[in-house]
């Protein structure tokens, strides 16, 4: 399925230098990265497509990593990351006005 407009406008939104869709180990594809930021955006609400991409964004080390969901999967998306991620993870909302922070 093709990404929706604010799908690709987001995963490059403020990061300068970045590549999009990084090939990770796994076969796998990691949203947008730079050499300091590693980027997922998340659309759907499904809890294990949430757990997914924070599955992606733990193989990134020494990068900042950033998890992008709709406002309203805010709160669900911090529930996940914190039974999942490995380290520090900042969850924001597509305009990253709002943000949850996990450690």
């Amino acid at each position: 399925m093709a990404e929706k407009s604010s799908h690709k406008g987001a995963k490059t939104r403020g990061l300068s230098g970045s590549k999009t869709e990084v090939s990770i180990k796994g076969n796998r594809r990691l949203d947008a990265s730079n050499s300091k930021v590693a980027r997922e955006v998340e659309r759907s609400s499904g809890e294990k497509s949430l757990a997914k991409a924070i599955r992606r964004l733990n193989t990134q080390a020494n990068k900042k990593k950033e998890l992008l969901v709709p406002t309203p999967n805010l709160d669900k998306a911090k529930e996940v990351a914190e039974k999942v991620t490995k380290g520090k993870i900042l969850i924001q909302n597509l305009s990253r006005t709002q943000r949850r922070f996990v450690k």
